[in-house]
């Protein structure tokens, strides 16, 4: 029957590539970067970085990129920028919106982001537009030797990256020295999930459920395939064990590896990560080649790295973060209730976490020892009379 109503062409299989959500969770420490200022400055990383964005997309008209920052005290969108339709139209130009709790944020590319702000020099009174802001970079309408939406991708990333550094007070510079690595995770992943959902929508038959499942194979249908890279130049993370490995064990769920590029310093929970996505960690000794690791390893999708041989590490760090201290032990005690890891003995013997009272037994206590039984020596003078008689 599907030959005569001519409805054979729905069961055929595509032959296109599937397309690729790359999200970049870039660290922008001010704190790491000053101390990489002399052999990789962070201007310099951004030019790399956005030469691997180009080129990530152009590999397929129908791959997507995201890029979160992960600051010292907050993780921010660079590209695409959320925007709330209810604020009015003279908060347009501004590069991050506040989103009012229970609000879903909608994200928009740069060619949105610039029909708002066309928008709003329109509604201007008397036709006389507001000069910008010192915080956004000049226009590059008229520059025709850039691709189009190369040169939005990049504008809008430069102009919330400026934001964000200008931003930036001494009080937030002088209170911590680490970076929000869970939260931009989170984000992360959070944004995955949706535009997943969406593809799934338009992409999964018409027919199906939410999450696409229209009756085919999975084999038979085109699966978006997400990954996040991780650019982090910000020493340990323990303060933030918990977080961390609630987003590890949610992309290893999702099937979502996190490649890690570590630049500078160390982090036993990016190897974990790295280890447990089966993603791909490198931490290079000469960040001066920031682009060619960031295309000779990172450029190639899942379904590429099956014909390739990506880098892999040998040793990964396994050690855990305590519940009291937030510091990485190698011998800790560990709650058999809630699996909740402590340096010392909690206080009366009872979890931080879930308040169980813990048997310790004799813990601290010195071993009783047994005394051993002598044994009794024969009479060795008996048995030499006995043989000379």
């Amino acid at each position: 029957m599907n030959a005569v109503d001519a409805s054979e062409h729905y069961e055929k299989n595509s032959d296109e590539p599937p397309p690729s959500l790359l999200t970049i969770v870039l660290d922008t420490n001010p704190h790491a970067w000053s101390l990489l200022n002399s052999t990789l400055p962070l201007s310099k990383a951004i030019a790399n970085i956005l030469v691997f964005i180009n080129a990530h997309l152009a590999f397929n008209n129908a791959n997507k990129i995201a890029v979160v920052a992960s600051h010292s005290q907050r993780a921010q969108w660079l590209y695409p920028t959320p925007h709330n339709p209810h604020h009015t139209v003279a908060n347009a130009d501004a590069p991050q919106q506040n989103v009012a709790d229970g609000e879903d944020a909608i994200m928009i590319d740069g060619s949105s982001s610039s029909a708002v702000r066309s928008t709003k020099q329109k509604a201007v009174p008397n036709g006389i537009a507001s000069s910008p802001p010192p915080t956004q970079s000049p226009a590059t309408s008229d520059d025709a030797n850039k691709y189009r939406p190369f040169r939005l991708i990049e504008t809008e990333i430069l102009t919330n990256l400026r934001s964000l550094i200008f931003s930036t007070t001494e009080g937030d510079l002088t209170s911590t020295t680490t970076t929000m690595m869970a939260g931009a995770l989170t984000l992360a992943l959070a944004y995955i999930n949706k535009q997943t959902q969406e593809y799934n929508e338009f992409h999964g038959g018409g027919g199906g459920d939410r999450g696409g499942n229209d009756g085919r194979e999975p084999e038979q249908r085109t699966m978006l395939q997400s990954r996040i890279l991780v650019l982090s130049v910000s020493g340990d993370l323990a303060f933030q064990y918990i977080p961390i490995m609630n987003c590890i064990f949610a992309a290893q769920r999702s099937s979502i590896p996190i490649d890690i590029l570590k630049l500078h310093g160390s982090s036993a929970f990016l190897q974990q990560a790295s280890d447990a996505t089966l993603g791909t960690y490198l931490s290079p000794t000469t960040p001066q080649g920031l682009l060619q690791y960031l295309l000779m390893t990172f450029l190639p999708d899942q379904s590429s790295r099956q014909h390739l041989i990506p880098p892999t590490q040998v040793n990964v760090d396994f050690r855990a973060a305590c519940f009291c201290h937030r510091r990485v032990v190698d011998i800790g005690f560990v709650c058999s209730i809630c699996l909740s890891i402590f340096c010392t003995p909690p206080p009366d013997a009872t979890c931080l976490t879930c308040g169980t009272h813990l048997a310790l037994g004799n813990y601290g206590g010195r071993p009783a020892v047994i005394p051993r039984k002598k044994k009794k020596r024969k009479d060795r003078s008996n048995a030499v009379e006995g043989a000379t008689t």
